[in-house]
Order: C-alpha cells, then structure tokens, then sequence
C-alpha cells in the first residue's frame, strides 16, 4: 500500500486523481475509479445545468460509497456559465472534495473552504501555486507542460516544476501531465510529489464513456501524436493532433488570428461527437503525449492494482539500491542513499 499525504486527506488507498475531463468526467467513470481506489472526479460543466449536476451527484453516490470530488475549471468565456451555482448545488449535495483550475479561482476557493470542503487546485507555475497556497487551498496539482488540456504558457516540464515545487510550497502537491505508468507514477512520488493526477490514461479505460475508437486510437498512437493549439491566442491547449486540429494551427500561423475565425473548428459540441461517434476528425479532443505509453485498454481496477504494484516493486528495487560516489551502484539492505 502507498501511504501519502494525499491518501490520509482524502480516504483514499491510491493516491491518483482522475482529473476532471469534458463529457469524460461521467458518474460511471468516476464511480469506477473511486471503487478501485483512486479519487474519481466529475466534470460539473459536462452537465449542462446546476441542476443536472445534483442528478449527477446523487447517480454517482448510487454508485460507489467511496470518496469522489468534483471539478470546476474557469476558464475564459463570452457566456461564462454560473460557476458559483454549480459549487452551491455540489456543496448542497455533500460533496467535500473538489478540483479548481482556471483563472480567478479565488472566490471559489473561498467558499468551499467556508463550507469545510477541501480543495486540490491545478497550477502550471510555482507563483500561481503560491498564490493558491495562500488562499487556503489543502492540496495543489502542478501542471507539466507535457500535460492535456491547458498546460499554460511557460512551456515548462513537470520534472523541474515539481523540483521547484518540493522546495518551494508549504502544503502537499500532486503531479499532473506525462504521468500514465508505474515509472511516472514512482518518479512523482520521488521527486515529494503525494500522489499523481491522470487524464489520458483514465480515457483509455474500459469504463470511460468515450467510443471504443477512440480508445484504440489512443493505443495505437505515440508522443507525436498531440499539438497545440491557441498559442497565438495565449490559451494554449494539447490536444490531438487531428484533420481539425492542424486547420486550427493553420489559420493560427497565417497571423493575427481571432477565436472568432476558429471558433466553428473548436466548438465543444463537435468535440463531444468525436467521443459518441467515435470518428477521431470530426472535432478537437484532449491528449497528453502520455498517448506514447498507453498500449492497453484495462477496467479501472486493473489500472489502478497495476500501478500500485508497479509503483510498490521500483520503490522496493531502488532500496536493495546504494550509489556510492565513483562507484557502480551494487545490493544492499537499506534504503535507497542518491
């Protein structure tokens, strides 16, 4: 068993997150990673309404009796939808655990530590988690680079955010972004991290509720496979690199692009088709290069008992391990000395 920080806040017996995901973050889905083991996350702005997110709860709740959060992501909008009563219908509901991310998190953050709940909030720089930290927020999640979705615009790689990130915050963070195998997992936990956030990986489970196409797609593809896009715009997002995708990044090259010139191309309504209809052109999806390591499509149980005896096996091998200065490493009994 891995024993973290994040493990003993949470009630949970693995410390991975799955990360709040558009129309993946589906009760089924989070129900299933709960009752493996991790943290399930559901996606209040995959429900079109406060009201359809209590309904989601309350299925999800039938579901599993383990812990689940919710996640809200603020993210820039012509017609932002009403944040605040989404978290309310969630607080209302009992929810205790719940991911921020976005711009101006700081009101949301407010009230749910008002209402007692904890708070894991994603970062993609140190400052912006120490602007968290201060806000009272109990876990963070440091965003790499390498990361699906919006990994934000220094272009910085989770190996030296979390270095930074060990040195530098007060309250336990959790690694998000390249994370998808035991290895990952294992060299999060050994650079302080308390546990790991996944996305990619948990899409391409039996349980998520994307097409079987798709899961495939991600199987058969590698580290090459994803592009950004909005970067002209300084709204960076990772996703697949598609027939869509690369229009997108076209019209961004030409200069001076607007969103109203791509927004047709980017709408979330065809990028939810891609999931039902399992045809990977037909919109934008989110992929982190961890799609070079995703070669399997098993339940959320196996993932999870998979990583952590993975993860149990390199820990038990780095401590038979000693590195001494010029000298091979050789056996022994202690734990790891680097």
């Amino acid at each position: 068993m891995i024993v973290t920080p994040l493990t003993k806040l949470l009630g949970i017996r693995v410390p991975a997150v799955q990360g709040g995901m558009q129309w993946v973050g589906l009760p089924p889905m989070v129900a299933a990673v709960s009752n493996a083991g991790g943290l399930g996350v559901l996606t209040a702005l995959s429900q079109p309404s406060p009201d359809a997110l209590r309904v989601a709860i309350r299925e999800t709740r039938k579901l599993t009796s383990k812990p689940f959060g919710v996640n809200i992501t603020l993210l820039p909008s012509i017609n932002p939808p009403d944040y605040a009563a989404y978290a309310r219908v969630a607080v209302e509901e009992g929810v205790k655990i719940f991911e921020t991310a976005g711009n101006n998190p700081g009101p949301l953050i407010q009230y749910f530590k008002s209402q007692g709940c904890i708070v894991i909030h994603k970062c993609t720089t140190i400052r912006h988690a120490k602007s968290a930290e201060k806000l009272g927020v109990d876990v963070l999640s440091i965003d790499g680079f390498e990361c699906a979705g919006h990994p934000g615009e220094d272009d910085i790689g989770g190996l030296v955010l979390l270095a930074r990130a060990v040195k530098e915050l007060k309250v336990p963070f959790i690694a998000s972004g390249g994370i998808a195998d035991a290895r990952g997992f294992a060299a999060a936990l050994a650079l302080g991290a308390a546990g790991i956030n996944m996305g990619t990986r948990f899409m391409c489970t039996v349980e998520a509720p994307i097409h079987q196409n798709i899961k495939e797609k991600i199987v058969a593809s590698t580290e090459r496979d994803t592009i950004h896009i909005f970067r002209s715009l300084r709204n960076t997002a990772r996703v697949y690199k598609n027939k869509v995708a690369m229009e997108v990044v076209e019209i961004e090259r030409r200069g001076n692009a607007k969103f109203e010139d791509i927004k047709d191309l980017v709408s979330g309504a065809r990028g939810r088709l891609v999931y039902e209809k399992g045809d990977p052109d037909l919109g934008i999806w989110s992929a982190g290069v961890t799609v070079g390591l995703i070669n399997d499509i098993p339940t959320c149980e196996q993932l999870l008992k998979d990583l952590e005896k993975g993860v149990e096996a390199i820990i038990a091998g780095l401590n038979k391990v000693v590195v001494t200065e010029g000298s091979a490493s050789c056996p022994a009994s202690g734990r790891a000395k680097l």
